[in-house]
């Protein structure tokens, strides 16, 4: 992953509404919800869950599939597991203190 790509996705995260829909939409593992169980939850518009969506979408935290009438949104979970990873690649790298190596392990 690419310090860019890092960026637009901690953006997109750093919004509480959007933060929300992501970890309600990790919560609900691999089979995901519609859009509409996701506002119920919520307690949201559909409008400002549709806007949010869209940029969990732009980024690629989450995506979505059609299954009749139905949306279902998905956490995108290589995705997470890109940006985490990210994240803690270079854990300690300048400390010396061995930690980086025990996460290598």
């Amino acid at each position: 992953m690419n310090i860019e790509q890092a960026a637009k996705q901690l953006e997109a995260l750093g919004n509480t509404t959007r933060l929300q829909v992501y970890r309600t939409l990790v919560r609900a593992g691999e089979a995901g919800l519609p859009v509409g169980q996701i506002q119920e939850r919520l307690g949201i518009p559909g409008s400002t869950l549709s806007h949010h969506l869209q940029r969990l979408l732009l980024t690629g935290l989450v995506t979505q599939e059609r299954q009749a009438t139905t949306l279902i949104c998905r956490a995108n979970y290589p995705a997470m597991n890109g940006l985490i990873g990210f994240l803690a690649d270079e854990c300690c790298a300048d400390a010396g203190c061995g930690v980086q190596a025990e996460n290598a392990a």
